[in-house]
């Protein structure tokens, strides 16, 4: 498979599992650090990257929550956003460091757009967390933490 699909592909499903749909992108990373054909480096900035770029269109969607909240595809429940809103206006912008969580990540990062987060520091807690999960998850499936 050509390299430059296989990293069009991890990318997608690095995105996906941000926003609308159910995805591993985690299971992705590893199939492709364990097949050994691309840069360990390179996997994890494209998951990274495909991964906050969801969280960006989650960010978006919570500024405009009032108009999308109640369609059918909206990434996060009314539950879970309200409980994800509380947490932030308790923990402020800090919680954005656990958006890699798997339960509620997604939604503290609706809940940032939602009360207006800025932009700036939105995508910098985020990389800092995303980024951060896939490199752990990279280390422990090369065997560096052995």
């Amino acid at each position: 498979m050509d390299d430059l699909a296989i990293l069009g592909g991890l990318f997608a499903i690095a995105f996906v599992a941000a926003t609308i749909l159910p995805a591993q992108s985690e299971a992705a990373l590893v199939g492709l650090l364990v097949a050994g054909t691309q840069s360990p480096v390179l996997l994890v900035a494209v998951a990274s990257l495909g991964n906050i770029v969801g969280a960006v269109v989650n960010w978006a969607l919570g500024r405009g929550v009032e108009r999308f909240r109640d369609r059918k595809w909206f990434p996060v429940s009314a539950a879970s956003l309200d409980r994800a809103t509380g947490w932030y206006r308790r923990w402020g912008r800090w919680s954005l460091l656990l958006s890699w969580a798997p339960i509620g990540g997604d939604a503290l990062t609706v809940a940032a757009g939602v009360l207006r987060e800025p932009l700036w520091s939105f995508v910098v807690l985020v990389t800092i967390a995303k980024t951060a999960r896939y490199v752990v998850l990279a280390a422990a499936t090369l065997g560096v933490f052995a």
